[in-house]
């Protein structure tokens, strides 16, 4: 079992430093790519953004939302105050020549973790780095549902999220992701112009369990809490059934 996962060929597996790609400082990437993103994101997506001021100035954050497209995790960065870091799929940093190094600069750039979830430790490895993320005071972006809606509507949710919350103290902040599916059908193809809505809501902490982080029902009374607030916010139909189980059927 491993400790903490680690940078290994650009892929995280496991060890105690999770810092991606290379010396430069992904801070440095991020500004800039913000700078670039953000005036194209508002001509093609005319994005609004509601309760962005919820999202706590400082100390480690938990940004939970619903994953409808790929793009999703590229407005969300754009869009947040402060950087979000979040797991990604190793493939987007593993590819060969001049396309494969520029989709790693860029990736990395904007806050991706890249993981081998496919592997042995792979969930092992996801939840220690977004232990790390915290702990260093940082946010720390995910999709509870573990995988992109199969229909546009709001999956169960997986009890990592409430690990990471119980174990680190970082509060929660629901956020929902409202028309990107409707930009890009299926996660595929350059995205067409059209507006996305960026709904954030109040912050959650969850103290009165502190202590609990393996008691699976606690587990999932906090997933669930956390849940319901993104079907609040997203407006989505809920369904209590895993969405790697739904894709799968």
């Amino acid at each position: 079992m491993c400790a903490f996962p680690v940078a290994a060929s650009n892929v995280l597996t496991c060890t105690d430093s999770y810092r991606p790609l290379g010396l430069e400082d992904p801070l440095s990437r991020f500004a800039l790519i913000k700078a670039v993103l953000a005036p194209a994101m508002r001509l093609m997506f005319r994005p609004q953004v509601e309760g962005l001021e919820r999202i706590p100035g400082e100390g480690p954050v938990i940004l939970a939302g619903n994953h409808l497209t790929f793009i999703d995790s590229i407005v969300l960065p754009v869009v947040s105050k402060r950087q979000v870091q979040f797991i990604g799929k190793d493939e987007y940093v593993t590819g060969k020549g001049i396309k494969g190094r520029a989709m790693a600069w860029f990736f990395t750039g904007v806050g991706m973790i890249p993981v081998d979830r496919d592997g042995a430790n792979g969930g092992v490895a996801a939840l220690m780095t977004g232990r790390r993320v915290l702990e260093e005071g940082k946010v720390f972006g995910i999709y509870p549902e573990g995988t992109r809606s199969p229909d546009g509507r709001l999956y169960r949710g997986r009890t990592g999220i409430a690990r990471l919350t119980l174990m680190t103290g970082a509060p929660v902040v629901p956020f929902a992701m409202i028309g990107t599916d409707k930009l890009q059908p299926g996660g595929k193809g350059f995205p067409r112009p059209g507006k996305v809505t960026v709904r954030f809501g109040e912050p959650m902490e969850f103290s009165r369990y502190e202590g609990m982080d393996r008691d699976r029902y606690v587990l999932r009374a906090v997933t669930d809490s956390v849940m319901a607030e993104v079907m609040r916010l997203s407006g989505q139909e809920y369904v209590d059934m895993y969405a790697t189980k739904a894709k799968a059927a």
